[in-house]
């Protein structure tokens, strides 16, 4: 399944957990700031931990975070 959804009908385009409005840059601030996956789900019902797990995941395995 492809956990991280980007289209310019929601959030301007912006890469979100698929299926959902939270986009990754608000999640990663989330956990930044020191909440677990569990507090995030709880505080966001719409996100599962599952979801998260796999937006994360598949966000670590992007092309984009690889270096040259």
């Amino acid at each position: 399944m492809k956990w991280i959804a980007a289209d310019p009908e929601h959030l301007g385009g912006k890469p979100r957990v698929a299926g959902t409005r939270i986009s990754i840059a608000f999640l990663l601030e989330s956990l930044a700031a020191g909440m677990t996956i569990p507090e995030i789900v709880r505080a966001y019902p719409t996100l599962t931990e599952d979801a998260v797990r796999g937006a994360l995941e598949e966000l670590a395995h992007s092309k984009e975070l690889t270096v040259p």
